[in-house]
């Protein structure tokens, strides 16, 4: 099993993070079986004001270059990232277009 932690901002709006925290309490079918497809085992999403954090737990199948290449040919993901955006920003130092950024762990107890 392997542990990866990213993070991304989303616009600083209480509305629309409202919004975008209400979509995940229902978050569409083919979106999760998308996420399992994927190898990704547990999936958690903490936030703190705007900040996101993203916890997924992975099974040996998973790559982040395969999951590119499954949500890239999957109409139901492209139209959940596409209305997800609309939510989200990248982090104040990420190139544009940059989503969800990989965090490097620097402690473990």
């Amino acid at each position: 099993m392997n542990r990866y932690c990213l993070a991304l901002d989303l616009k600083d709006d209480k509305h629309l993070i409202n919004a975008y925290e209400e979509y995940h309490k229902k978050v569409w079918p083919e979106i999760l079986q998308s996420i399992k497809d994927s190898g990704i085992e547990k999936l958690e999403i903490y936030r703190v004001h705007n900040r996101l954090f993203m916890i997924m737990e992975t099974d040996s199948t998973f790559s982040f270059d395969r999951k590119t290449q499954m949500d890239a040919s999957n109409n139901k993901v492209q139209e959940w990232e596409e209305l997800m955006w609309k939510y989200q920003q990248g982090l104040p130092f990420a190139q544009p277009g940059d989503k969800w950024m990989l965090m490097k762990k620097i402690f473990e107890l």
